[in-house]
């Protein structure tokens, strides 16, 4: 973070379709709050799971599901390294 901007994030491990890493590159330079927001978006545009397809555990579509596991990794990445977010406040 510079400025209260995110300047670099390092994947640590992320999904097998690869929208892990490309929705990563999307959130540079937005504040934390903003990309807590873009990133699921952006997780759902690249994700190539079946969005019709729905998952009776978690009661989502993958997608949908891929989209929240990225941003509660994103928040528990951020509080990591202290930044408080609308998420994590």
């Amino acid at each position: 973070m510079e400025n209260d901007k995110i300047i670099r994030i390092e994947v640590l491990r992320g999904a097998p379709c690869g929208a892990t890493w490309e929705a990563a590159k999307k959130i540079l330079n937005l504040s934390a709050d903003q990309a807590l927001i873009k990133i699921g978006l952006e997780t759902q545009y690249f994700c190539t799971a079946d969005p019709s397809n729905w998952d009776p555990i978690y009661g989502k579509s993958p997608v949908h599901l891929a989209a929240e596991l990225h941003k509660i990794a994103l928040a528990r990445a951020l509080k990591k390294i202290n930044i408080k977010t609308v998420m994590n406040l």
